[in-house]
């Protein structure tokens, strides 16, 4: 399940099994993307919040054109 949390700039992602995680993350740091792609300003931010949940936004934190990971948990 890909949730948008703040339209175009956060979106919670859950998923249902390991065999999934990355079809369900790529899809949502694409979304992300072609809003940071329309700022120039921000990079995406994907965060690991337990093993099947997480969040991807648009971050001012990260730069432009860069994808970073974090753990929060």
């Amino acid at each position: 399940m890909i949730r948008t949390v703040d339209d175009g700039l956060s979106y919670l992602v859950r998923v249902p099994n390991a065999a999934v995680v990355d079809d369900y993350l790529n899809s949502a740091v694409n979304m992300a993307r072609q809003f940071a792609s329309t700022t120039g300003l921000c990079g995406i931010l994907v965060t690991r919040h337990a093993h099947d949940t997480y969040t991807v936004a648009v971050s001012e934190a990260v730069p432009f054109g860069e994808t970073h990971e974090r753990l929060d948990f």
